[in-house]
């Protein structure tokens, strides 16, 4: 068997660009999922009934589903029942915000119940209200409990990524799939694509255990 190893090097370009399609849904998905979790982690949280439960369903839907089964029905059945019909990428942000997002609350939501309710208690002996204890006290200690977790949640985002290739969404997997179904060399560039992952995420996971030692909480 002949190998062709300057393939990739010929279509670097192409693999550039899909690195940085991959980094930019990356960033966008956490813009949203990180903000939509505490969100959702507060709403399950709610004394409101109707509010926890629909929180409650969002979060047991998205979280129990496949994540490239939610990119298939965001993209082919949603136009057919809504009308409304995006671009693959937004396609693919919207699923990712989704799912992220309910695993995200879950995070932030494990975070919150972490605190010893006395630290509401003695905000609210201080003046403090409900809300202001939340804000100022509890999501403060909540955050710095979760980031380990958000990290990892970050890296694993990172290659789950890929999944929105499926629908043509041009990051680094598609990217590779598309060099290998023009040039036939299969080995080469699945090898490619794996090693330009493993270059990408074993930093991160470095960064990941840093933050996790840290920031890990002592009792």
């Amino acid at each position: 068997m002949n190998y062709d190893w300057s393939v990739v090097w010929q279509y670097r370009q192409m693999l550039l660009d899909g690195i940085g399609i991959t980094i930019v849904l990356t960033v966008l998905t956490m813009l949203v999922a990180v903000p939509g979790g505490i969100l959702l982690a507060l709403m399950r949280l709610s004394s409101k009934p109707w509010l926890a439960t629909g929180a409650t369903a969002f979060v047991e839907l998205f979280r129990n589903l496949p994540l490239i089964l939610v990119v298939y029905w965001a993209f082919y059945v949603m136009p057919i029942v809504s009308g409304i019909e995006f671009s693959a990428f937004t396609t693919g942000l919207l699923a990712l915000c989704l799912n992220v997002s309910a695993y995200n609350s879950e995070t932030f939501r494990a975070g919150i119940q972490s605190i010893r309710k006395g630290q509401t208690e003695a905000a609210v002996a201080l003046g403090f209200s409900r809300s202001q204890a939340m804000f100022k006290i509890i999501l403060p200690q909540a955050w710095r409990r979760v980031l380990p977790v958000l990290a990892s949640t970050w890296v694993s985002l990172f290659k789950d990524t890929s999944l929105v290739s499926v629908i043509a969404v041009g990051e680094l997997a598609h990217a590779a799939m598309t060099i290998r179904s023009q040039t036939f060399r299969v080995l080469e560039m699945l090898t490619a694509m794996a090693v330009i992952y493993w270059m990408l995420g074993y930093p991160q996971a470095k960064l990941v255990d840093w933050i996790r030692e840290k920031y890990k909480v002592k009792e």
